[in-house]
Parts: C-alpha cells; sequence; structure tokens
C-alpha cells in the first residue's frame, strides 16, 4: 500500500501544477485526475456529443477506456488505446470535461483506476474530491485555492502562451460557473474535507506555493 497524499480545489487553482511538483521533490508519481476527465471529455467531443446531454453520458461512458502509463517518469493519458495527452488542455475539452465530471456513472467509471494507481505507488493526486471520496485514508489532504479572478488571469495567460484566442471576461465567468457545478453536483461535489488543510494560493507565487505544501506534507508525515 503506497502512501497518498491529496490535493484538491476549484478549477483554474494551480493543483496540477504543483502536485507535479510536490511529487517531484518527494520522488512520488503524480496522478492529474482531471486530465482522465478530460481523456473521457475528448471522446465525446470526437463523438459529436453535446455536454448537456447526460443521458448519452451516461450510456456510452464505458466506451471509452481510460489508461495512464509512465514513461520515462512522466504520465501519459490513454483513450482506447491511443495516446492522448497533447490534446486534453483545449478550453473546448476543458468544457465538456465540467460537463462530465457531474455524471456519476462517469465518476464510477475512473474509480477503480485511481484507487489502483494509489495502492501500487506512492502518489500525490489532485482533483476536486480525492481527499472526499477517492483517497479518503490519504496521510495528507490539501485544498488548493485561489481567487476567482487570480484563477482566470492564470487561465488566461495560459491560452495566450499557447496562442489561443481567449477573452478574460469570459474565462471569468466560465470558472465562476464551473464552481458553482463543482459544489452542487450530486455525484463527489467540491467540498474542503473535514481533515484537510487550506492553502490560498491567490498571493504567492508557484514555487512559494508547492514549497509550502512540501513543509505541510513533510510535517504531518513526521519528517520534521
Amino acid at each position: 500500500m503506497g502512501k497518498k497524499i491529496a490535493i484538491d480545489g476549484p478549477a483554474g487553482a494551480g493543483k496540477s501544477t504543483i502536485a507535479r511538483l510536490v511529487a517531484g521533490k518527494l520522488s512520488f508519481i503524480y496522478v492529474d485526475t482531471g486530465a482522465m476527465y478530460r481523456a473521457i471529455a475528448l471522446y465525446f467531443i470526437r463523438q459529436g456529443a453535446d455536454g448537456s446531454d447526460t443521458g448519452m453520458i451516461k450510456e456510452k461512458c464505458r466506451e471509452a477506456e481510460v489508461s495512464i502509463r509512465y514513461e520515462n517518469q512522466e504520465q501519459e493519458v490513454y483513450l482506447n488505446g491511443e495516446r492522448v495527452t497533447p490534446f486534453l488542455r483545449t478550453g473546448e475539452v476543458s468544457r465538456m470535461a465540467s460537463c462530465c465530471s457531474a455524471v456519476a456513472e462517469v465518476r464510477s467509471h475512473l474509480l477503480d483506476l485511481q484507487r489502483g494507481l494509489a495502492r501500487e505507488y506512492n502518489v500525490v493526486m489532485d482533483g476536486r474530491d480525492i481527499g472526499t471520496t477517492i483517497l479518503p485514508d490519504a496521510e495528507v489532504k490539501i485544498f488548493l485555492t485561489a481567487s476567482v479572478e487570480v484563477r482566470a488571469k492564470r487561465r488566461y495567460l495560459e491560452l495566450l502562451e499557447k496562442g489561443e484566442p481567449c477573452d478574460l471576461e469570459q474565462i471569468k465567468a466560465e470558472i465562476s460557473e464551473r464552481d458553482e457545478r463543482d459544489r452542487t453536483r450530486a455525484a463527489s461535489p467540491l467540498v474542503k474535507a473535514e481533515d484537510a488543510i487550506l492553502v490560498d494560493s491567490s498571493d504567492m507565487t508557484i514555487d512559494e506555493t508547492a514549497n509550502k505544501i512540501l513543509e505541510i506534507v513533510l510535517e504531518q508525515m513526521g519528517c520534521k
């Protein structure tokens, strides 16, 4: 049984970046659960599905076989045998993933894979419900957040760097809408676990946030 660190938080809080850094410093495996949902979202986009068609998503989600492999210490995501890692960070995929992740059948479909990785490896796993649902027995639980304004600006700059057209106010509205969906969905809503430690990165750099969380992890695991 591996050691488990759960990092939860809303969209754009920097969970993936921070979790990857913390995992690297600890020589743990980083598990990006959001990438799994994005892979399923990509499947439905390719099928021409509408994100509001929950009936189709429920019925067809098990046709999307998502797997994780570690190649040169990097996580690669496969969808029905195809490596899809390079296609998962577009705005279209993000919007569809938000819809898919609210469907209980989709979450159940991915649950076994996520828990299996935690049994096999020492992991840092990030998502929306890791500390509450996926790994409720995690040794360390972090709830990482930042203001809507800060999260929107980060996403805006990320898309600009990729050359994708974007609008800051639209991104801010989309993040606020996703926050509401994540908080109010029936299946594993976004909520801070009672034993999670809150970290607000609004006024912190990436390195400052990673070092703060690493300090918490080492203290919680009795390594200081």
